[in-house]
């Protein structure tokens, strides 16, 4: 009996190792040998996509050949005054098929070559047609088949919380798309001192290279040119910017034509009117643009717009009044210079625009003919 319990004890201990150092191994190794199949969960094929998703792809396959990459190769001087070559990147859109692609005037600015490559990756060597420093526009052109056009669209109306899509080449990865909603409605200022009038602030994703690219409204018409971004970083932060189409369509006609844009303009010199200067100098209205005085043969002058004939002071500052007050163009009410810039831009020389004036206490509409900027005091 005390020659038992030893041999029972040795018979546990073997059993026990056996198991932990041979069996539990051996179990382990099978449930995970290549023989057992790994159960897991598929989703079903073919499952239709949602109306937003098709539309996505819709406004992306519609638009896809007609956005380009703009390639522009420039020199610089460095430090011992060798010349450097230089090579920005941007994105551009064919409007027609001559060939004419729409970009900003940053992104060729100062360039000594300029060359566009297709979706299809075909590459053409561009010329600058026309530019547009103070829009931030430009043309170029290249000579190649069979190219699509795309379709311009409306920004007048456009509303915050529109869905929107960014086509273009940011970081120089081709036909990138990227959505957002239309965040504001706002007047800013670019790096190079360029004030966007009306400029569209969205929150789909800009970066560099996607300057030039076209911004679509959800049929897939262009509504903006993707343009610049809000950020600390150089990257996209969620506030990028758009210059409305309706700019870039006013001044197509001479950056295609001439190579430059006529400038418009009234050729008047004005003080805007406050409620108290109103009251002050007895006028018919208490806001609108007084003017002080035509330029001779302008387009003010021209359409009869009369100017200040009788010496006055505004604080220090000598003034002519008794000349027509501006209230409204076209319609709309013109409080400050800024609002008659904001008109001009919208408008090119030869246009015709009808101005409401008051000329003492009566109320008159005349037409004016714009002449060019070189009218302008």
């Amino acid at each position: 009996m005390k020659l038992l319990r030893p041999v029972v004890i040795a018979v546990l201990l073997v059993g026990f190792f056996f198991y932990f150092t041979t069996y539990r191994s051996r179990t382990f190794h099978l449930v995970n040998s290549p023989a057992e199949k790994i159960e897991v969960t598929e989703a079903a094929s073919n499952e239709p996509l949602d109306s937003d998703e098709q539309n996505n792809i819709s406004v992306y396959r519609k638009n896809i050949g007609s956005v380009v990459n703009v390639t522009s190769k420039a020199v610089a001087f460095d430090f011992f005054y060798g010349l450097v070559p230089q090579e920005g990147q941007g994105s551009g859109f064919i409007i027609d098929h001559d060939g004419h692609i729409l970009t900003n005037y940053h992104v060729i600015a100062e360039a000594r070559q300029v060359e566009v490559t297709l979706h299809n990756r075909k590459k053409y060597r561009a010329t600058v047609v026309g530019t547009d420093r103070s829009h931030d526009l430009a043309i170029i052109q290249i000579k190649a088949p069979d190219l699509a056009a795309m379709t311009l669209g409306d920004s007048k109306n456009l509303q915050v919380g529109q869905k929107v899509y960014a086509i273009g080449n940011p970081f120089g990865l081709s036909g990138t798309l990227t959505s957002g909603i239309v965040s504001s409605i706002r007047s800013v200022q670019e790096p190079e001192g360029v004030t966007i009038d009306e400029a569209i602030q969205t929150d789909a994703a800009i970066n560099p290279g996607n300057s030039g690219g076209p911004l679509l409204n959800s049929r897939g018409e262009v509504i903006g040119i993707n343009t610049m971004i809000a950020s600390n970083s150089g990257q996209s932060a969620g506030i990028g910017f758009a210059i409305p189409i309706n700019t870039a369509k006013a001044v197509l006609n001479d950056l295609v034509t001439l190579g430059r844009v006529r400038r418009p303009a009234l050729g008047v010199l004005t003080i805007p009117i406050s409620p108290d200067i109103a009251d002050q100098l007895g006028l018919a209205s208490d806001y609108g643009l007084l003017i002080v005085r035509v330029v001779p043969g302008g387009a003010a002058d021209r359409a009869g717009l009369k100017g200040g004939t009788e010496r006055a002071y505004l604080g220090n500052q000598p003034i002519m009044i008794g000349g027509d007050l501006i209230v409204t163009i076209d319609g709309q009410d013109v409080q400050d210079q800024q609002e008659l810039s904001r008109l001009m831009n919208g408008h090119r020389a030869g246009d015709t625009i009808r101005v409401t004036i008051y000329r003492g206490k009566r109320k008159m509409q005349v037409q004016v003919t714009l002449g060019e900027a070189r009218e302008q005091v």
